[in-house]
Formats: structure tokens, C-alpha cells, sequence
């Protein structure tokens, strides 16, 4: 289970490392997730170890939002400050990723191609 944390800790970390030398706006634990997923794919399978630590944390997921939620609390007064200009950007994002998913849907599906749909 350390061996496997300790690639996960890695690949976040290299995907810092990348982030900070190349200045991409994406995190660094997301490009981390890329590495690992690349790793992954050139191994061709999943090390049941890594499995297993992965469940482990994701079974303890709500854990690791605990930091984020204080971090908003302390970040009320600013929250309430801006109210309006976040509640519409949620909106729209919101909107647009409904939209965006269900036109990749349809696309992916075939939906709205045969000649006999009747719209």
C-alpha cells in the first residue's frame, strides 16, 4: 500500500512539476492524473495494490473535501460579496456543460442521423 501511495504522490507531483516549468493553467493534480492514466495505458494493466489504495481513498472521499469546506468559511464575507457574479457563472457553466453533454450524447449515439426521425 506505501509503494502504491507513493506513485500517486509521484505522479501529483510530477504533474506540479510540469505545471510550474511550462506555466499551463491546468493543476497540477490533474496533469498528475495524466501521467498516472499514461502510465497505466502503456502498462496495460492495473497493479492490484494500486486498486486497493485507490478504493481505500476513494471510500474516504468526503474526507478529503473537509479542507475545502473550512477553506470556504473563511472565505464567507467574500462569498457574500459576490454573490451574484458566482451564482451566474455556476449557472451558465451548468447550462453549457447540460448542453455540451447531451450534444455528445445524441453524437455519440447516432440520435438525429436516421432518415426517418421525425423531429
Amino acid at each position: 500500500m506505501l509503494e502504491s501511495l507513493a506513485v500517486l504522490l509521484l505522479c501529483q507531483l510530477l504533474g506540479e512539476l510540469i505545471v510550474i516549468a511550462t506555466d499551463w493553467p491546468i493543476p497540477g493534480p490533474v496533469l498528475g492524473m495524466a501521467v498516472l492514466f499514461a502510465g497505466l495505458m502503456i502498462k496495460g494493466d492495473i497493479p492490484q495494490p494500486l486498486v486497493q489504495t485507490a478504493n481505500g481513498l476513494l471510500a474516504h472521499l468526503s474526507l478529503l473535501f473537509v479542507p475545502a469546506g473550512v477553506g470556504v468559511m473563511t472565505h464567507l464575507t467574500l462569498l457574500g460579496n459576490q454573490w451574484l457574479p458566482l451564482t451566474a457563472s455556476l449557472l451558465v457553466s451548468t447550462l453549457l456543460t447540460i448542453a455540451v453533454t447531451g450534444w455528445v450524447m445524441q453524437r455519440l449515439s447516432g440520435s438525429g442521423t436516421d432518415e426517418g426521425d421525425v423531429r
